[in-house]
């Protein structure tokens, strides 16, 4: 079925829409002129935690992603996409809000935006366009389980304790089990009914988000409240579209040699233990699995735009909130800055995007309100983070893209939640990536050769001085880095003091059963005084 819905995509495609497309250029900034007198429509299909390095080679020869690659094929890859924040709610909030985190505090998945927070989506329905969103959203306050904020709040305090639960492959169903994540098949379909019975009746452009769960790894039961996630599961139907044999083993550093943020994530993810190479091997062919999975998802979308007629004016973006690290680096999850966790997919077609393009200019999620806006032909009326993509798409002269519009060469992103022991801060240029951590100088800082050292396995950063303080450098020139940690620093623990305070007698029960129980009811005590020692202390 998924082979003949390609046939079917593929032909609508080779024909009547490449007469449509084939030969136009842009003439000049305007979105209106860009598009026509008709504004297109806009569907975002946003899913999470997909490693943007699939959808390109050498990636994709690991999983058949048909319709990944069908939008490769018409449309324009972005390869070097990034999150703005490697984790869940903050990444979400850049996308919505078009700010860096910081700038909004989004601080942990429990501290987003406001739920009245304006978005692209509230000014695209202002100025005329149908609105619609199905699935996962979570970009506001207030989600979340409470082991994961306690987690954020207390990374401070000096102790080290399994926070998620060790990480398993795990099977489901059987040959013909194409459904596993039910959830994320009920919003698809949502989608594709309201396409076929509502959009496809107006006359007025619309806008439709698909919010994805997979291929997030599934809840952990055995860690307590609220659960981990630390399940790879699916069923040997979407097991059949991996190739097992180009599955490979990631080469870790030993424990020793970790930098010592990266020590901290792989202990509280309960990965310092150790894997034998079929647990790995398992782990990553689960994993590739569900983001077959998820492509098929996307590809009910593309068929039922394409069977509605509504492709041909419809602007689609295929993107992640983060990405996954599948055991590289000896974690699994997001919350790094390594290119598994903060390397996204970002692919866009629709009218007037010339297809097979492979764009490697640096972009991000905060990119996306801008894009939109300019796709629609509304105005920006106030600052932001994000730069419009579609000077890069068309390849306009610098001539007729005014400085303020053009995109920058690098990308920035931040990372303030649980299972790290530091706020992040990652900026990329060219081949060099630096990250560095909290003040600039309680960690050593990382400095990464991409072209060089693709699996980041080799800190530059002493050896490498001069490019290591430029970076720094236009670090600061982006965000006063160390003004934010302290703010970070501040607010967790604020938030803490207060929740303890709101527990009262029952405080010592509802710490001790957290995601981190087996760890912590080993010494309750003496976690409680760790605590208690750094709620005394001055940062």
């Amino acid at each position: 079925m998924r082979i003949l819905i390609v046939s079917f995509l593929s032909a609508l495609f080779s024909g009547k829409w490449s007469v449509i497309t084939m030969g136009m250029h842009w003439k000049q900034a305007s979105p209106s002129s860009d598009f026509g007198v008709r504004r297109p429509n806009i569907v975002i299909i946003t899913c999470d935690s997909f490693d943007g390095r699939l959808t390109f080679y050498p990636g994709n020869t690991t999983v058949a992603l048909p319709f990944v690659n069908f939008m490769n094929s018409y449309g324009a890859n972005f390869l070097n996409a990034y999150t703005n924040s490697p984790i869940c709610c903050p990444s979400r909030a850049a996308l919505w809000s078009g700010l860096f985190a910081h700038l909004t505090e989004s601080w942990n998945n429990y501290k987003c935006l406001e739920k009245d927070y304006p978005t692209w989506m509230d000014v695209l329905k202002q100025h005329g366009y149908m609105t619609q969103m199905f699935g996962k959203l979570d970009y506001t306050s207030g989600h979340h389980s409470l082991s994961n904020r306690v987690e954020a709040w207390t990374r401070d305090v000096e102790f080290l304790l399994r926070q998620e639960g060790r990480p398993v492959a795990e099977v489901t169903g059987n040959q013909t089990t194409v459904r596993v994540m039910e959830k994320d098949w009920q919003n698809t379909d949502s989608a594709s009914c309201w396409l076929r019975h509502a959009a496809v009746s107006q006359t007025q452009p619309f806008a439709l988000y698909l919010g994805l769960n997979l291929p997030h790894p599934y809840p952990t039961p055995t860690m307590g409240e609220d659960f981990g996630s630390s399940t790879f599961l699916t069923s040997p139907y979407w097991l059949k579209k991996v190739s097992y044999d180009a599955v490979t083993i990631p080469t870790w550093l030993h424990l020793s040699d970790f930098h010592p943020v990266d020590y901290y994530s792989s202990y509280t993810k309960n990965c310092t233990s150790n894997f034998t190479e079929q647990e790995i091997r398992d782990i990553r062919a689960h994993y590739y699995a569900m983001c077959a999975e998820t492509d098929a998802m996307l590809g009910e979308i593309l068929s039922t735009l394409a069977e509605t007629g509504l492709l041909q004016n419809t602007v689609i973006i295929f993107t992640s909130d983060h990405g996954e690290l599948a055991m590289e680096h000896r974690q699994f999850y997001k919350m790094s800055m390594y290119e598994g966790s903060s390397h996204i997919p970002f692919i866009m077609m629709g009218p007037n995007i010339k297809g097979g393009q492979q764009i490697s200019s640096l972009v991000s999620l905060v990119d996306v309100y801008p894009t939109l806006l300019d796709i629609s032909g509304i105005p920006l009326s106030k600052n932001l983070s994000g730069f419009s993509l579609l000077p890069l798409l068309s390849q306009r002269s610098q001539e007729e893209t005014p400085p303020e519009k053009e995109h920058p060469d690098w990308i920035f992103s931040e990372f303030h939640g649980s299972d790290v022991n530091a706020s992040t801060y990652m900026l990329r240029i060219g081949k060099w990536k630096y990250i560095t951590y909290d003040d600039g100088y309680s960690m050593p800082a990382q400095l990464f050769d991409l072209s060089s050292d693709p699996d980041e396995l080799k800190n530059m950063a002493a050896a490498f001085p001069d490019i290591r303080d430029a970076m720094d450098k236009k670090l600061h020139l982006v965000v006063n880095y160390t003004a934010v940690s302290t703010s970070v620093h501040q607010y967790n623990k604020q938030q803490f003091i207060s929740w303890k305070e709101s527990l009262g007698q029952n405080y010592s029960t509802v710490i001790a059963n957290l995601r981190w129980h087996q760890d912590w009811q080993n010494d309750p005590q003496k976690y409680e005084h760790d605590i208690e020692m750094w709620l005394k202390g001055k940062s």
